[in-house]
């Protein structure tokens, strides 16, 4: 009796080629055979980009179980990842030119900067906090004084101190192991994104375009 091949794949939701179009199943993801190696399918040809343009190309997980079943007819190919594949093509290497890389992040962490700075100071003067330090001031010394560094002081060293808390790490020091919000919200962004981009080459596809 002839024992039945199980095949497992887990393909990623997007992968990057490079200085050729032939794309082989290890490029896609993961695979798992039980008991058996695997060096039979890592270099089965799944998807060969059809143009010499650099862009995102979809491979379906329905190609690639044609693929593998094409070659292995009794397998059963169990898929437990990706269902749409985004490839994105580069014709070559492209070394990034770090000069205009930290020029990019210093321009766009004065712009965050100069935005939060007048986020918080617009609150500040919304919420009248230095009307309430005066107040505070009063409270605790029993006089008014306009300008209460001891408790403004106090108050931006916590401020500073509670932004550096809640994202969770400051350079590479990391508070918690914990991913920060801006790494939520920028993985969010990403699978997002990715989604939209799979549902626009799927209506192309089928609109034959």
């Amino acid at each position: 009796m002839v024992k039945k091949l199980d095949i497992y794949i887990k393909p990623n939701e997007k992968i990057t080629i490079t200085a050729r179009k032939i794309v082989y199943l290890k490029d896609v993801g993961e695979i798992w055979i039980p008991g058996q190696s695997t060096a039979s399918l890592e270099n089965l040809v799944v998807y060969q980009v059809p143009e010499d343009t650099e862009k995102t190309y979809l491979i379906s997980v329905i190609d690639i179980i044609k693929a593998i079943t094409l070659k292995f007819p009794d397998a059963t190919v169990n898929n437990v990842g990706e269902m749409d594949i985004l490839l994105t093509y580069q014709k070559q290497y492209k070394q990034q030119n770090k000069i205009w890389l930290y020029s990019k992040i210093a321009f766009i962490a004065l712009i965050l900067f100069t935005g939060a700075s007048t986020s918080i100071m617009s609150f500040h003067s919304d919420a009248q906090i230095p009307k309430i330090f005066q107040n505070y001031y009063y409270i605790f010394f029993g006089e008014y004084n306009d300008m209460p560094l001891i408790i403004a002081i106090p108050y931006t060293i916590g401020l500073a101190v509670g932004i550096i808390l809640f994202f969770n790490h400051f350079s590479k020091i990391y508070v918690t192991k914990d991913p920060t919000p801006i790494e939520i919200e920028m993985t969010t962004y990403e699978k997002e994104t990715n989604t939209s981009i799979i549902d626009a080459l799927n209506r192309k596809q089928k609109s034959g375009e």
